[in-house]
């Protein structure tokens, strides 16, 4: 059958392609890890205190703030997670905490690292403990690897991992770009979940939204709300630290049907007027620990805590993102 599929797309050209890949990934893919797709997950922070060593408290506490402020899920152990300053022992305990008590929210773990030893550990110690699904980064380092490796790498992931896994599309960090090839060479796997595309390409997102309409085809930017709500999808945000409770409206409007752009828009003005609080994780950490009027909340080398300066500017716009609520 394989074998005639791909003769068919040989004959049949791009148009006869995308129709196939529809029709294999309708099949491939029946559990995505949510019972709904168009979900709004935070890609969290991991809290340190000021010695620099995870925050079991603190993050208890954060992921409780998310879900009061409307979080559907978090992503642990992202890009904004700081995933690669900590050592697969820490991570496996960051991943506990969040796993014991999820707060009522559907949890997905990052296990990604440069070799398949460590990824498959994390992975299935996420699984045992029972995480929702997983966002694998590709190995990074080596700057785009060929494709066939890439399918080696996470066909050896599939096959010893049965939660739903997401591939993480961030380029501009892990040099190895998800590519709808790569994600076609994977398709056979039940648990294909879908991607993040933190990429910010709107072509980019489009290509993957249509082709492959039955996965969670999850935006990591809001530049691509809309298309990801014109196609059904969800998006997991690092906007969601400190702008949960705006992030989580757009999501509750749509999903009661109603028209969930004025909140759009709301959510954006705030980004555009309140400075400072996005970007990198000391920043978000510590406009977070404002919010949440609790103890500060410190980086992870190489990441450096915000300055003097910077503290008094994110104050200033914790204060007015108040303000505007």
């Amino acid at each position: 059958m394989e074998t005639t599929r791909r003769e068919a797309l040989g004959l049949a050209g791009v148009a006869a392609a995308a129709a196939a890949m529809t029709a294999s990934h309708a099949t491939a893919a029946p559990n995505l890890g949510s019972p709904t797709k168009t979900l709004f997950w935070t890609a969290t922070i991991t809290p340190c205190d000021k010695s620099q060593k995870f925050d079991p408290g603190a993050f208890r506490e954060i992921l409780a703030w998310y879900k009061h402020c409307g979080a559907d899920g978090v992503v642990v152990l992202g890009t904004s997670g700081e995933f690669p300053s900590f050592s697969v022992a820490e991570r496996k305990q960051v991943a506990e905490v969040a796993l014991k008590d999820k707060h009522g929210l559907n949890v997905i773990v990052g296990p990604g690292t440069p070799n398949i030893a460590e990824t498959v550990e994390l992975s299935r110690h996420a699984q045992d403990h029972g995480a929702d699904g997983l966002l694998v980064i590709p190995p990074f380092y080596f700057n785009e690897p060929p494709v066939e490796g890439l399918t080696r790498y996470y066909s050896m992931l599939f096959d010893q991992v049965r939660i739903p896994i997401n591939l993480y599309h961030i380029p501009g960090t892990s040099e190895a770009p998800i590519t709808i090839e790569l994600l076609k060479n994977l398709s056979h796997y039940p648990n294909l979940a879908g991607i993040k595309d933190s990429s910010g390409s709107a072509d980019g997102y489009k290509a993957f939204v249509e082709a492959f309409p039955a996965l969670n085809m999850r935006t990591g930017t809001n530049n691509n709300l809309e298309q990801a709500f014109d196609h059904g999808m969800g998006a997991i945000l690092a906007d969601g630290n400190v702008f949960t409770k705006q992030c989580a409206d757009v999501f509750a409007a749509y999903r009661a049907k109603q028209d969930y752009k004025p909140a759009l828009a709301k959510l954006r003005m705030a980004q555009r007027e309140v400075r400072g609080l996005g970007g990198s994780p000391a920043a978000m950490k510590y406009g977070l620990s404002l919010q949440m009027g609790g103890a500060p909340i410190y980086p992870r080398s190489p990441m450096v805590e915000v300055s003097g300066e910077q503290k008094a500017a994110i104050k200033l716009a914790v204060d007015k993102l108040k303000d505007m609520a």
